[in-house]
This record gives C-alpha cells, sequence and structure tokens, in this order.
C-alpha cells in the first residue's frame, strides 16, 4: 500500500449539501433515494474511507515505532560494542603498563625502613631466576651484589656496542655487556665464596616461585656438597673438584629439564662422576704446571744464549 504522508484523524468530511457536490448528489438521488439520502450515503462512503486510513496510519505509526526502536536498539548496541572495545583496550594498555613497569605500581607496605639492608642481586639475574633458568651463584657472592649495587642506576636494557671475536661489532643490551666482563664461571669460585652465595640463591629461587621441590632439590645439592668428604680434604683439588661438579652438573641438569629426557634429582651425588671430575681437574693442573715449567726453563735457556 502506498504510504500515507498525513494523518488522517485530522480530516474534515466535506460539506456534501454544498452547490459544490450537487452534480454528484444528483447522480445518487432517483425516486427511491432522496436527496438528503444521498448526502447520508456520501458521508458514509467518506467516513469508510477515512476509517481505512485511520486503520492504516495506526499499523504505519506502528511499524514506524518498531522500525525506530530497532534501529536505536542497533545503535545503543553498536555504542556499547565501541565503549567495550574502548574500555578492552585501555585495560590491555594498562596492564601491559603494569607488566612493563611493574615496580612503578608495586604496593608499598606500611613497615619501617629495614635495619638490615636488603640483599638485591642484579635484575639480570633476578629475570633468568623468574623464567627458570641457569643463572652463575656469583651473582649471589659479596661481589656480585656489590656490581649490581654499584650499577643500580644503569638501564639495563640499554644498549651499547660489543666487538664479536670476528672483529664486527654488534648491539647488546648493557645488561650483557656488564655480565660478560664481570662474571665468575662457578668453578672459578672460591669455596667460600661459594658456601657464602648457596643460601642467597635458596631464598632468590624462592622468591622467584620455583617450585617447592625444585627449591628443596637445589638446597639438598649444595648442602650435599658442602658436606662431602673431599669439602675438608688437605688436597685443594678436591675442593676444587667439587666446584667443577657442581658447576658443570647444574648446567647439564638445565638442559635435561628442556629435553625429551627430562629432568632428574640433582642432589643425588653421582660419585662415579664427581671422581671422573677429580681425576680431570688433577690431570688439567698438572698439564698447567707442567706448561709453567717448560715456559720457565725455555725462557732461562733462551736468556742463556742471549748472554753467550
Amino acid at each position: 500500500m502506498e504510504r500515507l504522508r498525513h494523518d488522517p484523524n485530522l480530516n474534515l468530511c466535506p460539506d456534501y449539501t454544498s452547490d459544490a457536490f450537487a452534480e454528484t448528489r444528483a447522480q445518487l438521488t432517483n425516486e427511491n433515494i432522496t436527496e438528503e439520502q444521498s448526502i447520508q450515503i456520501l458521508k458514509n462512503i467518506w467516513e469508510t474511507s477515512n476509517n481505512a486510513a485511520k486503520a492504516q496510519w495506526q499499523t504505519q505509526q506502528e511499524e514506524d515505532r518498531q522500525r525506530h526502536e530497532h534501529l536505536q536498539c542497533l545503535k545503543d548496541e553498536e555504542q556499547e560494542n565501541r565503549e567495550r572495545v574502548q574500555l578492552e583496550e585501555e585495560e590491555a594498555a594498562r596492564k601491559e603498563e603494569r607488566k612493563r613497569n611493574k615496580f612503578k605500581y608495586t604496593p608499598i607496605p606500611e613497615r619501617d625502613v629495614p635495619t638490615e639492608t636488603p640483599i638485591i642481586p642484579a635484575s639480570y639475574a633476578i629475570r633468568k631466576l623468574d623464567k627458570g633458568e641457569f643463572v652463575e651463584i656469583w651473582y649471589f657472592t659479596n661481589a656480585g651484589l656489590d656490581d649490581a649495587e654499584s650499577k643500580a642506576t644503569i638501564d639495563d636494557d640499554a644498549m651499547v656496542m660489543s666487538r664479536l671475536p670476528d672483529g664486527s661489532t654488534t648491539w647488546i643490551s648493557a645488561a650483557a655487556a656488564r655480565n660478560a666482563r664481570s662474571v665468575v664461571e662457578d668453578q672459578d669460585l672460591s669455596f667460600e665464596d661459594f658456601c657464602q652465595a648457596c643460601p642467597r640463591f635458596i631464598d632468590a629461587i624462592q622468591a622467584a616461585g620455583w617450585p617447592t621441590d625444585r627449591v628443596k632439590m637445589m638446597a639438598l645439592f649444595w648442602r650435599n656438597l658442602q658436606v662431602h668428604e673431599y669439602r675438608s680434604s688437605r688436597d685443594p683439588l678436591a675442593q676444587k673438584a667439587l666446584l667443577v661438579y657442581q658447576a658443570e652438573q647444574r648446567k647439564r641438569w638445565h638442559i635435561a629439564v628442556k629435553s625429551a629426557s627430562g629432568a632428574y634429582d640433582l642432589s643425588r651425588i653421582n660419585e662415579t662422576l664427581l671422581e671422573r671430575t677429580k681425576n680431570r681437574v688433577y690431570w688439567e693442573d698438572r698439564e698447567r704446571k707442567d706448561n709453567e715449567r717448560d715456559y720457565k726453563v725455555s725462557k732461562n735457556f733462551r736468556n742463556m744464549i742471549t748472554i753467550d
């Protein structure tokens, strides 16, 4: 049906008694229908037509209302979706900000300034522990802690130029460059530094959220080495063997964790491997001393020839 443009409720019935409708009345008037009756017929026809228009208008209005409500619902839903997406993006941005700068949002507890200075290792070591990766014990020695404190104001993520073994240069993080210069390998630590750092290391991996079984294993591993008979040996190479065994086996354990073979209990000291390590340490030391002796003999011989 053609859409109505005007409200038929506002329409007024024409005056069918006027001269304008004389011819129309004449067409309806005959011996059976008087002029008054023809006027009423015209009114009835108009009212019937107008009532139909009113019904159409009502239906049209209802359809318009429903269409408007539907469109409004779509707009409201679209607006809600836009607001929701905006809130999600803002929340994601806040989470990312907190993740990048988590120390900026660390809650401040209600407690006094500690009398004892807290032990704070290098942030590089903490990040490695957070990932459950291998970290040199040196970071938890007095020297390692002093180094971390002296460089605490340097941004570890800053990039510096470094020269590679082949002579080329590359950009690396300041933390990596600094660590490469100062870190002492586990096997090269003194036994005193080793014993000093182990308890701090245990505290650090607990703070990093390592599983309880791993923390217990590492604690027993170092404890078993420190009470081993080699620890009280008069032979310094026996203690050196314990440090070398610790360094090698701890690295191998971290590799095994990520391999198909899986992890094992590192705290169970393998005496066969330890004995092999001791023999290797002995022969490496013997070779070093022989080389030093040969160098001195060769140098003295060259000096004698020069004098002659």
